[in-house]
């Protein structure tokens, strides 16, 4: 662990893996709950944690350092289901990378219960972690310059959903109506840190 400090009351904690960066995170959240921390935001990404309006950055930086936080109680999170067609234009590319059927692929996909390990790239987009790490796929050799809202895709060890349409180098396997960003619902983001997801095949799909 390596923590680094950024402005006058934020500090960056640098961990070597998602998982480490996730149960940090979780355990952040718990001293704050129980009032032991006092700090504006906490914001996990793939492999660190900003811990951003510290009111004692030295003093968490020395502790952060120097010890490990327990490990963080299991909570019920958040369960969101969202809706998906398995009919993405890269189906049968990682049906082949997986050396399976592209109804396997969809299969194994949606018999999986993902878990936003963190949030970025746009509003509302979620970097979803739970495929074993035999079925990642890296990402196209040359992007879309336009990928429609609603596209389920992978690349790496995540599965996303575009909220909205942009360039993108992930492979498309499927598509969702759901809304992932809407400034008017509150929260606006449907997916947070923590939600754990299960994608559901529609009927026909």
């Amino acid at each position: 662990m390596r923590v680094l400090q950024v402005g006058e009351d934020a500090l960056l904690v640098e961990v070597s893996s998602g998982a480490q960066a996730q149960a940090l995170h979780e355990g952040l959240l718990r001293l704050r709950a129980e009032g032991s921390l006092a700090v504006r935001e906490i914001v996990p990404a793939a492999r660190t944690v900003l811990l951003d309006g510290l009111a004692d950055p030295a003093r968490w930086a020395s502790e952060l350092a120097s010890s490990h936080l327990p490990p963080a109680r299991p909570r019920a999170r958040e369960s969101i289901e969202l809706p998906v067609r398995y009919d993405g234009p890269d189906l049968a590319g990682v049906a082949a990378q997986w050396q399976v059927s592209e109804r396997d692929v969809a299969r194994i996909h949606a018999g999986t219960e993902f878990t936003v390990a963190f949030c970025g790239f746009a509003p509302g987009f979620g970097y979803l972690t739970g495929l074993p790490a035999r079925y990642g796929v890296p990402r196209r050799a040359t992007p879309r310059t336009a990928v429609p809202a609603g596209a389920v895709a992978l690349a790496g060890p995540y599965t996303g959903v575009y909220p909205r349409s942009s360039p993108g180098g992930w492979q498309l396997i499927g598509t969702t109506e759901a809304v992932l960003w809407d400034h008017a619902r509150e929260p606006a983001a449907l997916l947070s840190p923590g939600t754990r997801v299960r994608f559901v095949p529609m009927e026909g799909a």
